[in-house]
């Protein structure tokens, strides 16, 4: 046997060991500066999610959605405040009075109905008349609609659908404030200080109209 020939085959199988070995176990040594954190990720990051998933991170913060106002406003409200009565322009203090009127029944808008009332948490019909009335400054005696009807003057003609007007239903056992033709304001006894158009239910109903005296010019 030759073993000149089979000499190199060792040693070249040595060096392939050694050169694998030994920066192996140098790297194994060495120490390894790595900085510990509380946490891999941050604070907010999802867990990973496999390629592909319907994974959907969490909501952070709450949404919350705001109902709406459901309370029914008229497109005339301001027209009724500010419109000119029919018989000629309207002064500066009779816009004032009216602009005073219009805040107090929006104030109450969607208070209760409770019979006998006259607020602040609950109203009845002539209790919401008398008191908007007074907060305008027009002292009168709180009573029912049929001593408004009997005490108050009559109005007849276009004077009947100014703001402020009082109309009176179903043999003078109701009574609102006119808004304008279109409708007026009361104190319902299923949705309480509301607006309602004279359309359909209540124009049928009408009894009739008074004003209350207001001496303002």
């Amino acid at each position: 046997m030759n073993f000149k020939r089979l000499f190199p085959l060792p040693f070249f199988l040595c060096v392939l060991l050694l050169s694998g070995v030994i920066p192996a176990l140098a790297q194994a040594e060495r120490p390894r500066l790595v900085k510990k954190t509380s946490s891999s990720q941050p604070v907010n990051a999802p867990p990973a999610a496999a390629p592909n998933s319907n994974y959907r991170a969490p909501l952070v913060t709450k949404i919350v959605l705001s109902k709406p106002d459901n309370k029914p406003v008229p497109t005339t409200l301001n027209r009724g405040i500010m419109s000119a009565p029919v018989s000629g322009p309207m002064s500066p203090a009779l816009m004032f009075f009216n602009s005073k009127l219009m805040s107090g029944i929006q104030e109450r808008l969607g208070i209760p109905y409770n019979y006998g009332s006259t607020g602040p948490n609950y109203y009845d019909c002539s209790g919401f008349v008398w008191s908007v009335f007074q907060e305008a400054g027009i002292n009168f005696e709180r009573s029912s609609a049929k001593t408004y009807w009997a005490n108050f003057e009559p109005v007849e003609g276009d004077d009947q659908y100014k703001f402020g007007t009082l109309v009176f239903f179903n043999h003078l056992g109701h009574v609102g404030i006119v808004a304008d033709r279109n409708g007026f304001y009361q104190a319902s006894s299923s949705k309480g200080i509301t607006y309602s158009p004279f359309a359909g239910y209540w124009e049928k109903r009408i009894v009739g109209f008074r004003r209350v005296p207001v001496n303002i010019h």
